[in-house]
């Protein structure tokens, strides 16, 4: 990369995730490999390697967080833009288009899509236009309107860039590469206009860039998406996390992925089904020495589960298993059978049964 204006983007930090203030089982907690990472990923703005910064939404993990959360996420925001570096916030969908305890942020430099606005910023004589608003749900009808709203056209600027935290067409995720395409929170790619130099967006957690449409054909303007910073669920197993440095041009952008280093996934399923309790056990054990010693392992029990067999499951015989440096969910997604009634009961979520350390 060479001369432009230089964007750093990082989106989905999720801060708050598997973060509980009081948490009633002690065990390694996910949410601090988050703030690790949210760290790094904002060290170049910190380097002065970057002329602006764009956080392209879901800040937090959800739309309400301890204020300890909060701070962690906010002030180093504060601390950029105290830098001279201005800093954007796109609010996103964990936190209903709205961030909460903004009092850490407030800071003429730091600046929230609290509403579809522009602003404009000189960077050594280039003046860029950052248009953006807050998270849309019916963005497939609404965002033409929305986009209009902020006043993009209005403002005289060398170059521009919109941030938004919205699926778009042609987006992908999943182990099976699900494309987005018609539903109603997607945005059409045809009402992007080509008046800018690149769209800048959070959402979707794997990162990817849209440079031409369903049919191949070639985008005038590229959607960037920088990914989560960590992998939140087991269909992102396997990606690569981290953030996007671009520049940016009156003729366009050029952009780098950085990876940031994230723990292990590993998702193994486990029939229960004619298996003693200490047969299971060992399975169990088995999966759990296999993996690596930092891993993020979730094991599905399939079949018929009794009481007996889930009671060797227990939450202090697991933490006996793994070490210490290893998260682990254990949960049964067949069906239950409890032995003071011979009736059975599903188990979809199975979020009341699961056992985690």
């Amino acid at each position: 990369m060479t001369d432009g204006i230089r964007i750093l983007l990082v989106a989905d930090s999720h801060l708050g995730f598997d973060l509980p203030v009081r948490p009633r089982v002690e065990r390694r907690r996910r949410g601090h490999d988050f703030l690790a990472n949210y760290s790094t990923a904002l060290a170049p703005a910190f380097a002065g390697e970057v002329d602006v910064v764009v956080h392209g939404g879901d800040v937090f993990d959800r739309s309400k967080v301890v204020p300890t959360v909060a701070y962690q996420a906010l002030e180093p925001l504060a601390r950029i833009a105290d830098l001279g570096v201005p800093v954007f916030i796109v609010p996103g969908n964990h936190e209903r288009s709205r961030l909460p305890h903004m009092r850490f942020a407030s800071h003429p430099g730091v600046h929230v899509f609290d509403r579809a606005r522009t602003w404009t910023v000189n960077v050594r004589g280039t003046t860029i236009a950052i248009a953006g608003f807050p998270y849309q749900r019916d963005a497939r009808r609404s965002f033409p309107a929305v986009l209009e709203e902020t006043g993009w056209r209005r403002e005289e600027a060398d170059v521009r860039v919109l941030c938004i935290h919205q699926c778009v067409e042609g987006a992908t995720v999943g182990p099976v590469n699900y494309t987005f395409t018609s539903a109603q929170d997607v945005v059409r790619l045809r009402d992007v206009p080509s008046g800018f130099a690149a769209v800048l967006s959070g959402h979707i957690h794997r990162h990817q860039v849209l440079t031409c449409d369903l049919a191949g054909r070639p985008l005038e303007t590229p959607v960037l998406y920088p990914g989560s910073i960590e992998r939140t669920s087991a269909a992102e197993i396997g990606e690569p996390k981290g953030f996007m440095v671009l520049d940016v041009v009156a003729t366009g952008a050029r952009w780098e992925f950085r990876e940031l280093p994230a723990r292990p996934m590993i998702r193994k399923e486990l029939s229960v089904e004619s298996q003693s309790e200490s047969a299971l056990a060992a399975a169990v054990h088995a999966i759990i020495s296999a993996a690596p010693a930092d891993a993020v392992l979730s094991i599905r029990l399939t079949g018929e589960l009794t009481d007996a067999q889930w009671k060797v499951l227990s939450t202090a015989r697991l933490r006996a298993m793994a070490p210490a440096t290893m998260n682990v969910d254990v949960t049964p997604v067949g069906r239950f059978v409890r032995p003071s009634n011979t009736r059975q009961r599903e188990v979809s979520d199975a979020t009341d049964v699961q056992l985690s350390l």
